[in-house]
């Protein structure tokens, strides 16, 4: 049975580890294994952890990117094969808590790509904290602050005891705009083990619902080349798989750095199941099939979250490429 990898990631000082511990304390994840990534050849953070959890890894020496993808898949590895050896329990989900500074795509690629990970481990929620104090500024200043939200499945903002009802308001505005599908929710108020944690609906389920409370939204600043825009499509007309595929394709190895999220429910030719494809950056997971559509009209949706492309070249080249008449937004 394949494990999921929940993924707990935000910029640095944003609470991560006071996270990790506030779950870790309810009895429901004691079956839970918890790597830790940290910046520099000094961690501390698993030490603050290691009671709660005792099958904690240490990924030191660097962010979760691409020098360090070797030692996720060696780690994750590890921990089936003492699963498998019965030198611990059956674990039925493993939490990374990454560096402040990681950019979330090279772990998404590391699941989807190696193929000795494929059908032991799977992606769970990517969560990820937001300092309510200092979002307006890392957002400026910090383009892993954007692809950390951009990536998110579910958003947390902690310190909102640090700021005014004006500027939490703001935030959490600030946060619907570059991610709309995602919701978002106080630190604070989680109970234990979070829901989100306890029971994951399959993955496929999760954005095809996700997609439905997607609207498009304009840039938070438009003069500012950090800032992200949310492109959303959708059309009635069912699609080619391969012709679709090769745009897809095209876009993310010109401009994949630049799509920070891209998610979407399709209806091909030739086929009665919707299929569900998500993708952050340059790595875009397998589709998966629904055995039926979601609630709703049965219309195909696409939504990608961009900086620095225009979104209305996007639509008229998709448009083009397919041959559609009209492309909604």
């Amino acid at each position: 049975m394949s494990i999921p990898l929940t993924v707990i990631t935000g910029f640095l000082g944003s609470g991560k580890t006071t996270l990790l511990k506030r779950l870790l304390a309810d009895q429901d994840l004691s079956d839970t294994a918890v790597l830790i990534n940290e910046f520099g050849e000094v961690g501390l953070d698993h030490l603050l952890v290691e009671d709660l959890a005792p099958n904690t890894v240490l990924l030191p020496n660097g962010c979760v990117c691409c020098s360090i993808r070797g030692d996720l898949k060696a780690a994750l590895l590890n921990l089936e094969g003492r699963q498998r050896r019965g030198e611990w329990p059956v674990l039925r989900r493993v939490l990374l808590e990454t560096t402040g500074l990681a950019d979330p795509a090279p772990i998404l690629a590391t699941l989807a790509k190696d193929a000795n990970l494929r059908g032991h481990f799977h992606l769970g929620q990517m969560i990820t904290l937001v300092d309510a104090e200092h979002a307006a500024l890392q957002q400026r200043l910090h383009p892993e602050w954007l692809a950390q939200v951009a990536a998110a499945d579910h958003l947390l903002i902690s310190k909102d005891d640090r700021v005014d009802a004006t500027v939490l308001a703001q935030v959490q505005e600030r946060l619907s705009r570059i991610n709309g599908g995602a919701p978002v929710q106080l630190a604070r108020t989680l109970s234990g083990a979070d829901p989100l944690l306890r029971s994951q609906a399959p993955r496929g389920e999760a954005i095809a619902s996700e997609l439905a409370r997607w609207t498009l939204f304009q840039p938070v600043d438009a003069h500012h080349h950090a800032e992200a825009q949310v492109c959303c499509l959708s059309f009635d007309a069912p699609l080619d798989w391969l012709t679709f595929g090769v745009w897809l394709s095209m876009l993310l190895r010109c401009h994949g750095e630049r799509i920070l999220r891209v998610k979407g429910i399709l209806e091909v030719i030739n086929s009665e199941h919707p299929i569900v494809i998500h993708g952050v950056q340059h790595c875009l997971h397998a589709p998966v099939h629904l055995a039926s559509w979601p609630a709703g009209p049965r219309t195909s949706r696409l939504v990608f979250i961009v900086r620095g492309v225009d979104t209305g070249l996007l639509r008229r080249s998709f448009a083009a490429f397919l041959g559609q008449p009209r492309v909604a937004a």
